[in-house]
């Protein structure tokens, strides 16, 4: 693949470029950025319903596979053989669903970026020992992203990863426009009714658990007016609507579908709730709190230092009844909500701006490129105070 002497070509690997964490973060970088580099998106499974995000303005390829897909070996022979062809700057993989192109450039030697954001619901509990050896034996010489505290300490401890090729940096957003108000034509949308709005952006896929959320839902609503409104689509959505039914709180549900901009929607909600089994540095954690809103969520991944400390009383166990609790308590006291939403607001204005996040990318894909722009100074982490 022709590129011009001058231009800095990444290669993205991405098991999917549907919207998620991962994939939304590369477009805020990657509008961020401009023409500063050539960015050339594979998404594996050939979908790219995150490319909408892009700016038009963008030097952007969206690629798919073009061999049949394999057993592992031959996956890893077309990967290699892909790389010999593009032969970019800086690979660039994200999560396990990656991990064959790591393997490939084992031999291709290409400058090699891997970008870890959590895990599957295979891994929700659990790593798996041959991905742990994997990760251990092949991103030993890779430069490795974690966006959480707790996958940095897995990188550490379990991986066994040498801590001069690791780099925490912080999920960031777009702050300011989070206090914009909802879009009119979505708060038009809202079930009618008494009580908060509880508000959930997610993609409907197992491990988010929101069969959890509608049951907690359920034991709420028996104790104090509330609504539910899910933002997202996946493959739970079917389920997911026919359980809401079965509960009897379909009139006070909402599956909305899938919004392009969370700014234009998180300030309709009285209540953010993430019920996952799994999470690392979610997103819609940080818009939340943006927008001054509370969080009632499952104690997993970063969610409790991220929180302000008046919102740390409202995470809770990974069952049904103790997020019940949570949501309970939240939704018949609104002094409280406003109390502890304007705490998150400050936190995130303070800890969470997308600024410190462009920077800390830009010292890094500039570090790995021969002729890159000069190093940009900084420390090794970038912690929030707890």
């Amino acid at each position: 693949m022709k590129k011009s002497s001058s231009e800095v070509t990444i290669l993205h690997i991405f098991p999917t470029f549907d919207v998620g964490g991962s994939q939304v973060r590369f477009a805020q970088l990657a509008n961020h950025f401009g023409s500063r580099y050539h960015h050339l998106i594979m998404a594996m499974d050939g979908r790219h319903g995150c490319a909408p995000r892009l700016s038009p303005d963008l030097h952007v390829t969206l690629l798919e596979p073009d061999w049949r897909r394999g057993d592992m070996l031959s996956e890893i022979v077309s990967c290699h053989r892909k790389l010999d062809e593009i032969r970019p700057d800086i690979l660039a993989t994200y999560n396990w669903g990656a991990m064959d192109w790591a393997i490939a450039n084992q031999l291709a030697r290409r400058p090699h970026l891997h970008i870890e954001d959590g895990f599957g619901p295979d891994e929700a509990t659990n790593q798996i020992p041959r991905r742990i050896w994997t990760r251990r034996l092949i991103l030993r010489r890779s430069k490795v992203v974690l966006p959480s505290q707790t996958l940095l300490g897995i990188a550490t401890t379990r991986w066994r990863l040498p801590p001069h090729r690791l780099r925490y940096i912080p999920n960031g957003i777009d702050t300011a426009r989070f206090a914009s108000a909802p879009d009119p034509a979505f708060s038009a949308l809202l079930p009618v009714g008494d009580g908060p709005v509880i508000g959930s952006v997610a993609t409907l896929r197992p491990e988010k658990r929101l069969d959890r959320l509608l049951r907690a839902f359920r034991l709420t609503v028996d104790l104090t007016p509330a609504r539910l409104v899910i933002v997202g689509d996946g493959s739970e959505r079917t389920s997911l609507e026919h359980l809401a039914a079965e509960l009897g709180i379909a009139d006070k549900v909402l599956f909305a579908g899938h919004w392009p901009d969370p700014a234009r929607v998180t300030g309709a909600f009285d209540i953010i709730a993430v019920s996952s089994d799994t999470e690392q540095m979610p997103y819609s954690v940080l818009e939340g709190m943006a927008a001054g809103k509370p969080v009632a969520a499952t104690d997993v991944g970063d969610i409790a230092t991220m929180v302000a400390r008046e919102n740390r009383s409202f995470l809770s166990a990974r069952t049904d009844t103790a997020f019940a609790t949570v949501l309970t308590w939240l939704s018949s006291n609104a002094p409280l909500r406003a109390y502890i939403g304007a705490a998150n607001r400050q936190r995130a204005l303070q800890h969470y701006d997308q600024a410190g996040m462009f920077v800390a990318y830009a010292d890094i894909f500039d570090s790995m490129t021969p002729h890159g722009r000069a190093a940009i100074s900084l420390p090794t982490t970038r912690e929030a105070p707890l």
